[in-house]
């Protein structure tokens, strides 16, 4: 049997699931990992994200589709840079919601 994960390893692999091309918001991304409340636990987790590279914290923007003021990684201007990346327009630091959300499947 395996280990427990941590809040921060749940959020972590829940984060890894979000599709190039598509984001989530803080909210969504706490209650696929077990706690709707945790949307500022989320935050912090994803600011020390101890793998930029493997666990893409850039999709995960606030629940009207605005970036981080504060991204971790580079900076508002960084996390807008590799959305675009992705194929996700940013005008005026949002993204349209309607269009990019991550429909997460039903199982997680």
């Amino acid at each position: 049997m395996g280990k427990e994960l941590n809040t921060f390893e749940r959020i972590y692999e829940v984060v890894k699931l979000i599709p190039r091309g598509t984001v989530a918001t803080y909210g969504q991304v706490a209650t696929l990992a077990g706690n709707r409340n945790w949307a500022r636990i989320v935050g912090y987790a994803l600011h020390v994200n101890p793998d930029p590279e493997g666990i893409p914290c850039y999709r995960v923007v606030t629940k009207d589709g605005n970036v981080s003021k504060a991204f971790a990684f580079g900076g508002e201007n960084e996390q807008v840079r590799l959305l675009k990346e992705d194929g996700i327009p940013v005008e005026d630091g949002k993204v349209d919601m309607k269009k990019y959300q991550w429909e997460a499947p039903p199982f997680l």
